[in-house]
């Protein structure tokens, strides 16, 4: 287990200090693990009090919810363990006054004990409290006739609706209904390939293969209620709002607003993808999304799952959804209906743009330009695994995708290039790969075919002489543009070796030459294995890259073999090539 803490006892209560540094209208209840409004004093007798909790783990819930317009205290127990009926009291006694205090309550048994004994404590102290419990898991539908539905991320939702309704002035039977009427209109329901690991336990609660999923589960690290195959992210969606149309009421009038929730390491990219597909299938099904948020609002630890929240909404609940609060935790921007997911703008084509109609090859030298670029597509998709594994011991491990995507929009667009043309061609290649390649390998890959097309436009490009200037210049480009000179360890220790066998070779344009430089090529890839790298990612690790050659340098060594043996190579029958000679 690796965690940023120091002694997992300790881990609780160093996070709510750490929060009370945070945000600075939060304040610690001395003695107990709660976190305040830290201007509870002032308004406990103007508003209702909202307060819930239960256990860490779950952040930024619940202290990330404490604020003007949401909850006024926040209780917090041990990882995944409910607070104990004491802290819940006292926390009662803090912020509520004559309005009384709403509690907010997630269905599992410790949370009800120990919220509804503080309930009666405080009653018996004449402070009204009202108790509402979240049972908003849809997953365990016909298998609750004891615990009943558990509370899951959508208790979020009610939080901000019955803190709205507090804000305005309601009475605590008017703010508890609004509580229990979103309860009945809200379903959720959540997936994962991983469980959470507790500080206090340092090893996952469950294990799971790697094409495995556990579906339907809690959020306390408590398996699901199947353990399945992994399916893609659009199907999973389908998988999980299914369920929750299946087993939810969301009112006639079928407005809804969606939460796509992060349970702890799901990735912002990933949520996306979530959030654009259950989108597009609630619109299908007829459904308005008024509002979609999208984040970690209620996690479960370091938990790789997501789980989707639908709550049926109107134009009040709408209201206290948008209401203004100084709650940290709460996506303050969701103020408005989503974008569609198709929405675009028309963008003005790049200067020198190819078309994109196929050009018919009229030369053999453009057919022989072709099957080179198809040749060095084909081998760096072929090389993507072996790209990734270099890259991912020396930098970020993205080269060998990126590559192969630019390899594979080259092949889908080489039949538009004016192929009997080498400038325009190169300059072609410039633009797809600066667009298709992106990162830092985009531009010098586009300033390279760029510049070495537009020196064989000037000076011509039938002559061996005319090439290696033209290739030379490409690499001065990269240099000029990227900074790197020979020896720092990038993809110039390959291409300075191959021009300067070009340009010993003279006037000789021999497949043998070519050959020759590539071999030349390779060697100067090899060689960065025992260089110090001065620029690009694998600077960062200084001598720990020595013994690994550098990808990007082998990269070009392998297009630039694939590039003489395609030029060489002859058409024998169609989708087949075969070496001249042979």
């Amino acid at each position: 287990m690796k965690k940023f803490i120091n002694r997992p006892e300790n881990a609780v209560e160093e996070m709510l200090e750490g929060l009370a540094v945070l945000s600075p209208g939060l304040a610690r209840l001395a003695g107990h693990k709660v976190l305040v409004r830290a201007d509870a004093e002032r308004i406990r007798d103007k508003q209702v009090a909202i307060i819930s909790g239960g256990g860490s783990g779950h952040e930024p819930a619940h202290a990330g919810y404490v604020g003007e317009g949401m909850l006024s205290a926040g209780v917090a127990g041990e990882v995944f363990t409910s607070p104990d009926t004491d802290s819940i009291h006292a926390a009662i006694r803090a912020v509520a006054g004559k309005p009384g205090a709403l509690l907010v309550v997630k269905n599992y048994t410790g949370d009800r004990l120990n919220f509804g004994l503080a309930a009666e404590l405080a009653r018996s102290e004449g402070i009204p409290v009202e108790m509402i419990i979240v049972d908003d898991d849809v997953a365990l539908d016909g298998k609750t006739q004891f615990a009943g539905a558990r509370g899951l991320a959508g208790t979020v939702f009610v939080h901000k609706l019955v803190g709205g309704a507090a804000a305005e002035g309601k009475s605590l039977a008017e703010v508890a209904a609004v509580g229990r009427g979103a309860i009945k209109l809200l379903a959720t329901m959540g997936v994962s390939f991983s469980a959470g690991t507790s500080p206090a336990v340092g090893k996952p609660s469950f294990e799971l293969g790697e094409d495995e999923m556990e579906l339907g589960l809690g959020i306390h690290g408590e398996p699901g209620v199947t353990r399945t195959r992994m399916q893609p992210a659009d199907e999973l969606t389908e998988t999980l709002l299914s369920q929750i149309l299946k087993r939810g009421t969301f009112g006639n009038d079928r407005r809804v607003v969606l939460m796509i929730n992060n349970l702890g390491a799901t990735t912002a990219m990933e949520l996306a993808i979530v959030a654009r597909h259950a989108m597009t299938m609630l619109e299908k099904k007829g459904y308005t999304v008024e509002r979609l948020y999208a984040g970690t609002l209620l996690s479960s630890l370091d938990m790789a799952g997501v789980s989707i929240s639908v709550l049926g909404v109107d134009d009040a609940s709408l209201r206290w959804l948008d209401a203004p609060t100084s709650a940290p935790a709460w996506p303050n921007a969701s103020k408005q209906r989503p974008g569609k997911v198709d929405a675009q703008v028309a963008a003005k084509a790049a200067a020198g743009q190819s078309s994109a109609a196929a050009k018919k090859v009229q030369t053999e030298t453009g057919r022989k330009i072709k099957r080179a670029i198809e040749a060095a597509c084909k081998t760096l998709i072929e090389a993507e695994g072996e790209l990734t594994e270099m890259d991912r011991i020396v930098g970020d491990g993205d080269l060998g995708a990126s590559m192969k995507r630019a390899a594979t929009a080259v092949q889908e667009s080489v039949d538009t290039y004016p192929l009997d043309e080498a400038p325009a061609t190169l300059k072609a290649l410039g633009q797809a790969l600066r667009s298709a390649l992106g990162g830092s390998s985009g531009p010098l890959y586009g300033v390279f075919f760029l510049r070495c097309g537009n020196v064989l436009e000037n000076s011509g490009w039938t002559s061996l002489e005319q090439w290696a200037k033209a290739i030379e210049e490409g690499v001065h480009a990269i240099s000029e543009l990227g900074g790197a000179k020979p020896g720092d360890r990038t993809m110039l220790d390959a291409l300075y070796p191959f021009v300067a066998a070009l340009k010993s070779a003279g006037a000789n344009a021999s497949r043998e030459v070519l050959e020759a430089a590539v071999e030349e090529a390779k060697r100067g890839a090899e060689a960065t294995a025992q260089m110090t790298p001065r620029l690009g990612r694998s600077s960062y690790l200084g001598d720990r890259v020595i013994g690994h050659a550098d990808p990007g340098a082998t990269a070009v060594a392998l297009w630039l073999g694939a590039v003489v043996e395609g030029f060489f190579a002859e058409k024998s029958a169609p989708g087949r090539t075969v070496r001249a000679g042979h």
